[in-house]
């Protein structure tokens, strides 16, 4: 019997949306994460790319790459300063989101631990 993928896992393109919207609101409410807020030129617009990231992250469609070519992500966020601060600013936001859409204690940490990873890539400043 073949494993749901982690976009089967998380909801298909209805928890994946529910995901990022939930992390853009996260990022609104948070007075911590201002400086993360203040990066964001068009919070829909990054809401948008961040979900047709995940859902082929995730092993669903491939929608990121199939409108802006390969994801690059550390080179489409050169022109950001993303040190520890951004990097940690971003994850409280996504551990937030997470634990408000993603019921599976075990699969919401197993998330978690695959997002850091993403996000500790993404630094581009040294410290």
């Amino acid at each position: 019997m073949n494993q749901p993928t982690p976009y089967e896992k998380i909801g298909g393109e209805e928890g994946v949306q529910r995901l990022c919207h939930r992390l853009y609101g996260v990022m609104r409410d948070l007075p911590s994460v201002k400086p993360l807020l203040d990066i964001h030129r068009d919070l829909e617009d990054s809401e948008q790319k961040l979900f047709e990231f995940l859902s082929g992250w995730l092993g669903g469609p491939q929608l990121f790459m199939e409108r802006h070519g390969h994801p690059r992500l550390k080179m489409r966020h050169m022109q950001v300063a993303v040190d520890t601060s951004m990097r940690d600013q971003w994850m409280l936001c996504m551990r937030h989101a997470l634990d408000e859409t993603v019921t599976d204690p075990a699969f919401r940490e197993e998330l978690y631990q695959s997002l850091w990873g993403v996000a500790d890539h993404m630094r581009n400043r040294p410290e």
